[in-house]
């Protein structure tokens, strides 16, 4: 209920709270009875007290409406936690999500600077006070600067995004954003540039269209040419076109220098340029002879241009036959490109009788790692049972690479979960 006086209102309070050396803890049982426990340790040490998925309680949901979001552009029966609108400053802090700041009032903020909740991720998209006010939906969203200049002064680190829609956020709408958000550099240490992301279920929502190639060619030219004057201005490259622009524009993605230690990779900011160069290394130590196996690679449309090379220098193995099978997205609509969007349902109707080689490989993205769940709720157990094939979710290029040569043999058709995905942590087989 509270330690040294302090009420703990969740996780976070609870961790900044314990980490003084003597403590007084209320606590209030099951039955009523309450306690106060008296403790004493080293400074910082835990307690060792695991809160689960109710460490933060009750979670701030979104109050936006806005023109472009992807949840209302969701249809009825996928997963439950698709439909979820979070905006809560603490899961920004704990894990990254993206947050608008509409929801938080005085109190809020002045916790976030009390309790140094840094870094946070923030969805900008225009700092245009009218313009972000009608994109969100919401009034309040006109406030942005006086939020993220509070925050500055608090000593606060964060990152922003923003999702540009054609004729609407972009030209000279972005380049004002991107001289504001420079303006408070380095406490808004990076911002990245997304595009919008439609599908085909957006009736009566506001009239968006998506990039051409022609347009993402011009504006990852005009970006790479603001991260140099950013570069000689303050050391950094401070914006990040999406790993999409660069594919849609049919660009080459830049070095890892230019990434400035990927802080927006989770948002799809140069994870193909980890991607490649994590393949560079894997390269080094490829066999030159496998045993016999045939394996297809599933990715979408975008991936399939990542793949390409790779394929070609795995097939130069000796008994290895890899092929790639890109997957159009009808569910959502054949604008959406990336694989992570892709559903069970779009691979069962794709994918025909002999398509599946030896081992069926596609990649992580497309799960929930909880259950292996992809969007539509088919599970991976479910779609080797559908294919009555052999198939495998696997991790960058040091698994996909593995995978071609140490899976197990096709006996009828069984489920290989590749688990333990992190970079050089080797493979773990389950059925």
């Amino acid at each position: 209920m509270a330690i040294n006086g302090e009420p703990v209102r969740d996780l976070i309070d609870f961790r900044f709270l314990e980490a003084e050396e003597k403590l007084n803890i209320d606590v209030k049982k099951a039955d009523g009875e309450e306690w106060v426990l008296e403790v004493e340790k080293d400074y910082d040490q835990s307690l060792g007290i695991e809160f689960g998925e109710m460490g933060f309680g009750r979670i701030k949901r979104c109050s936006n409406k806005c023109v472009f979001c992807f949840v209302d552009q969701m249809p009825s029966g996928l997963r439950r936690s698709v439909y979820v609108k979070d905006d809560d400053y603490r899961l920004s802090f704990w894990s990254g999500s993206f947050i608008t700041l509409t929801n938080l009032g005085s109190k809020e903020l002045e916790r976030i600077v009390k309790q140094r909740l840094s870094p946070l991720y923030i969805s900008v998209h225009a700092t245009n006070p009218k313009l972000r006010a009608e994109m969100l939906g919401n009034p309040k969203a006109g406030l942005v600067m006086e939020q993220l200049r509070y925050l500055a002064a608090g000593g606060i680190e964060m990152h922003a995004q923003v999702v540009l829609c054609p004729g609407l956020n972009d030209g000279e709408e972005l380049e004002k954003t991107i001289a504001d958000l420079a303006g408070l550099w380095p406490a808004v240490n990076s911002l990245a540039v997304v595009p919008v992301g439609l599908t085909r279920f957006r009736k009566g929502l506001y009239a968006l269209r998506s990039f051409n190639p022609e347009e993402a060619r011009r504006l990852v030219c005009w970006l790479g040419l603001k991260q140099e004057e950013y570069l000689l201005e303050m050391g950094s490259p401070f914006v990040f076109p999406s790993d999409e622009f660069y594919l849609l524009a049919g660009e080459p993605v830049p070095p890892a220098e230019r990434y400035a230690g990927f802080p927006q990779a989770e948002n799809g900011v140069g994870l193909t340029r980890l991607f490649l160069d994590e393949w560079k290394k894997t390269e080094k130590n490829l066999p030159g002879q496998a045993a016999p196996l045939k394996a297809v690679l599933i990715t979408g449309v975008l991936g399939e241009k990542v793949l390409r090379p790779i394929v070609r220098r795995l097939n130069e193995i000796k008994n290895l036959e890899v092929s790639i099978k890109v997957i159009k997205n009808y569910f959502f609509g054949e604008q959406v490109t990336v694989a992570g969007l892709l559903t069970g349902r779009d691979l069962l109707n794709q994918i025909g009788p002999g398509e599946t080689g030896d081992v069926l490989l596609l990649p992580s993205v497309m799960l929930r790692k909880e259950g292996a769940v992809f969007l539509d709720g088919l599970t991976l157990k479910g779609l080797a049972s559908r294919l009555k094939a052999c198939v495998a979710a696997v991790e960058g290029p040091r698994q996909l690479a593995r995978s071609c040569w140490r899976a197990p043999k096709k006996q009828q058709y069984r489920l290989e979960v590749c688990n333990n995905a992190q970079a050089g942590s080797g493979n773990s087989w389950t059925a």
